[in-house]
């Protein structure tokens, strides 16, 4: 039976490179354009390789109670376009294999990804932080906590710097329609409280960082977040998922 990856972030199968944290797949040091649910199907799959991944799994993890959607269709569209990006083959599967009523499986053997491929190694993003930066910039690579202000259990956070910089103009002019249709476009995101997300860079001078969110609606998408909206939490493994929390005031 194939063993898990040791490392955290990067995996490799054959000629495949997965980056866990920036949720990229590589085809020989090349990207392979892929949506975020085939991407998070393959995540789950390279968890436990060589063990067999529900439906039922895959429902609670991908699609949680609140969502509605059409769960069936969702995962079978997720496996084919996985299928696809892998060139697998569902009759002869060498990564993939599906087992009938029950769930998936990985079947082909992982192992950790070479720390010189380009952009799946956790160690070489964080490498690009100036080391001349302190104190919050130790947060790159790390999974935190969303805190909410003045008591609210809401937090709205823009996806780009194009979209913060949008956002600052129209609440100086106290436009509620034009924040609006920034949320209704998804360029604002409204997350929990509580929302775990990983540091992916930190803009020290502006005081912010660019995040990944890491549950719920949003899961998978990144945004620019104020520093002062981390909260620290205890190590987080980006392939068995959420430990136990720590939160520091």
């Amino acid at each position: 039976m194939p063993t898990p990856a040791r490392s955290p972030n990067a995996i490799r199968f054959d000629v495949f490179d997965v980056d866990l944290r920036a949720q990229e797949l590589y085809k020989s040091g090349r990207k392979v354009k892929l949506q975020v649910q085939p991407l998070q199907v393959l995540a789950m799959l390279l968890e436990r390789p060589g063990e067999v991944v529900t439906r039922d799994e895959l429902r609670k993890r991908l699609w949680p109670a609140d969502t509605f959607v059409d769960f069936d269709h969702s995962v079978n569209t997720a496996i084919k376009k996985l299928r696809q990006a892998l060139g697998d083959n569902i009759k002869k599967p060498r990564f993939v294999e599906t087992l009938p009523k029950r769930g998936y499986r990985f079947i082909g053997v992982v192992k950790p990804a070479p720390q010189s491929a380009a952009r799946t190694a956790a160690t070489g993003e964080a490498a690009s932080v100036p080391a001349a930066t302190s104190g919050r910039s130790s947060w790159v690579g790390r999974v935190v906590r969303l805190r909410c202000e003045n008591e609210h259990s809401l937090v709205v956070v823009a996806i780009d710097a194009k979209t913060a910089a949008e956002r600052e103009k129209l609440d100086g002019a106290n436009d509620d329609v034009g924040l609006s249709l920034l949320i209704a476009s998804q360029r604002l995101l409204v997350l929990p409280q509580g929302t775990p997300v990983r540091v992916l860079e930190v803009e020290q001078p502006l005081a912010r960082c660019e995040a990944r969110i890491l549950e719920g609606e949003h899961y998978g998408r990144t945004a620019l977040l104020p520093l002062k909206l981390l909260m620290e939490a205890k190590e987080f493994d980006a392939v068995r998922g959420p430990r136990q929390w720590s939160l520091q005031e």
